[in-house]
């Protein structure tokens, strides 16, 4: 295990969790590979905020989007907690940091600073902002790929290390096609990281969590919209302990060697072996986002071709970079290697790594729970009970405690171990979707 450390990037570390021996005509190799960063600002961005100078983080471009549409209004408490929700985000911003508020309805309006351009966060501009604040309200439809666009446009108008962007919405995105909706996604991909949240219960947990997932973010339900403002300032607050953008996870094969698949596992899932962008003579980089003081990790699965008994071979090289542009291409300085050996020990070819086996589980758990709720939206009650019954059973296995929580208000347990399970006849929809938005987090495995 390599390290690097260089002023306002973090300390990157990395360790491989494989069993690596393969019985006679093995193909197949998995790794979990846990990337850890250190020395970054997350503690110092959640407990500072105004009157942090420009120069104790890294500089930073910060876009508030808020649902202004017509339902925002309904009940009308709704709104006045956004505009709280949204001061308080605003003063979570570290003096420096750029930012602007977008009204987002079915078209995108700014609604401070103004002008195309971005307010530079101090005592000053944070009040103006909130004053700006009090100007918003419902009315329209729900455009949100024009609030992407226009946030897209405002963060990259000035020259800073870090963009990042929260999007609020209470509804469905009706007044564009998805068409239009995943157009503005692919334009907004590797331009700014965004967290997406849906507060109340009537927007489309999917629209929601795919914005999230597009744009390397995290998705959550707010059911009560007088948790807003708390929600806000944690997500700003993490936004602000960020101290490096636009890592790659880099993965290097040998000849003859293929890459079946690679995805976060850790704190959530998300699938990353279509975002391969190629980096090279069998290198390829797949985006992981921002990173502060945290640590994640990443199931990794090779094809490397058959050999002989008693034979090994590099598998795979993971690195982490950040993407200059052309060629040109920052070095982490951290690696680490997946190996395959061929052995005819039959205990040691078959023993399964116990990292592999957690998070494979945990993987399962997300899948089984999307496809047991959607089975019970389609009136499937006999397919959703088995699926959601086998996502209890891996919830009480893999220790994952809050999503068991979750899913014991969906369904009624009777045997968590077999996954003997009843669907509820009656189901709130914030439960239901609470169960959907949450379904990719895990848990660490137990090392």
């Amino acid at each position: 295990m390599a390290n690097f450390s260089k002023s306002n990037v973090p300390q990157f570390s990395v360790d491989v969790y494989q069993n690596e021996y393969l019985p006679e005509g093995g193909r197949e190799v998995d790794a979990i590979v846990t990337v850890t960063a250190t020395g970054g600002g997350t503690t110092r961005g959640a407990t500072a905020a105004p009157g942090l100078s420009a120069g104790q983080g890294p500089s930073a471009a910060v876009a508030i989007m808020v649902d202004c549409s017509g339902s925002m209004d309904y009940p009308p408490a709704k709104m006045r907690h956004a505009r709280e929700a949204t001061a308080a985000a605003v003063d979570t911003l570290r003096d420096g940091v750029r930012f602007a508020v977008i009204g987002g309805t079915h078209v995108a309006k700014e609604v401070y600073p103004g002008g195309g351009r971005l307010a530079v966060a101090d005592a000053m501009t944070r009040g103006q902002a909130k004053l700006a604040l009090r100007r918003l309200s419902a009315s329209g439809g729900t455009a949100i790929g024009t609030w992407l666009r226009l946030a897209e446009r405002l963060l990259s108008s000035v020259d800073v290390s870090l963009r990042h962007a929260i999007l609020l919405t209470d509804g469905r995105n009706e007044h564009e096609s998805s068409e239009a909706l995943k157009e503005a996604l692919d334009d907004c991909a590797g331009s700014f990281t965004c967290d997406a949240r849906g507060v109340g219960t009537d927007w489309e947990v999917k629209e929601v969590t795919g914005i999230a997932s597009a744009l390397l973010g995290t998705a959550d339900i707010v059911a009560d919209p007088a948790a807003l403002a708390a929600d806000f300032t944690g997500m700003m607050a993490k936004a602000m302990g960020k101290e490096v953008a636009d890592v790659a996870l880099r993965l290097w094969t040998p000849t003859g060697t293929e890459i079946a698949f690679v995805k976060q596992v850790a704190p959530t899932v998300e699938e990353l072996t279509g975002r391969r962008v190629e980096a090279g003579p069998r290198a390829g980089d797949y985006p992981t986002g921002s990173w502060g003081d945290e640590s994640r990790d990443y199931h990794i699965s090779v094809r490397v071709p058959p050999a002989r008994l008693g034979q090994e071979m590099l598998a795979a090289r993971v690195s982490l970079v950040i993407p200059r542009g052309g060629d040109s291409v920052e070095n982490l300085g951290t690696q680490g290697l997946v190996r395959a050996v061929w052995t005819d020990d039959m205990a040691a070819s078959t023993s399964i790594n116990p990292q592999v086996a957690h998070y494979t589980g945990q993987a399962e758990l997300a899948q089984v729970i999307q496809q047991g709720l959607d089975l019970r939206k389609a009136g499937d009650v006999d397919g959703a009970t088995a699926k959601l019954g086998r996502a209890v059973q891996l919830a009480g296995v893999s220790g994952n405690t809050d999503t068991a929580k979750l899913l014991a208000k969906v369904v009624d347990v009777v045997d968590a171990a077999t996954g003997t399970v009843r669907l509820k006849t009656k189901v709130a929809d914030a439960d239901e979707m609470t169960l959907e938005t949450r379904s990719t987090k895990t848990v660490r495995v137990k090392k």
